[in-house]
């Protein structure tokens, strides 16, 4: 069957079984890598994309339920690494061995963007479900925090910028 996805906001239609998680259309249709395969049953977050903006896990989202939606991977934050969660990830150091980290970043750019200022329980809430062996959770956290604050910093540069050229 035949569904049109809006991936990374580029248009395209995938030929597949209704029921196909939208992991394996991402990974194997699309050659898209940075989302990865963790459990498969929705437990660890690995898989986290964007759906209009809300996280989910693509394991469990079939490829029917994601058809005519804005889906966002890792690759679609930014095509340089420049997205805020993307540069505080870097800076903090947070990954260990690295595999969960995709969909932690996910889970923490649908987060930012919906509470540009979360608390330290804003975070664990959001958080909760994307599970990390190696155990960077309290980096995960800092770098959260330091990706608002570059966010904020971003915002406040652009009101100058836009002052200055009126």
């Amino acid at each position: 069957m035949a569904f049109k996805l809006n991936v990374n906001g580029r248009s395209t239609t995938v030929d597949v079984v209704a029921d196909t998680p939208l992991l394996w259309v991402i990974r194997d249709v699309l050659n898209l890598k940075g989302t990865k395969y963790g459990c498969g049953i929705g437990q660890c977050g690995a898989c986290t994309v964007h759906l209009n903006g809300s996280a989910v896990r693509s394991c469990q989202t079939p490829v029917s339920a994601a058809a005519n939606q804005r889906i966002t991977t890792l690759e679609g934050l930014s095509a340089d690494g420049s997205h805020p969660v993307q540069v505080a990830w870097q800076e903090i150091d947070v990954p260990q061995c690295g595999y969960c980290q995709a969909g932690q970043m996910m889970s923490a750019a649908a987060l930012l963007a919906k509470k540009p200022h979360a608390t330290d329980k804003d975070i664990d809430s959001a958080m909760n479900g994307n599970l990390c062996r190696c155990g960077t959770y309290l980096r995960i956290r800092q770098a959260i925090h330091r990706a608002a604050e570059i966010t904020t910093n971003a915002s406040a540069r652009s009101v100058e910028t836009a002052s200055v050229n009126q």
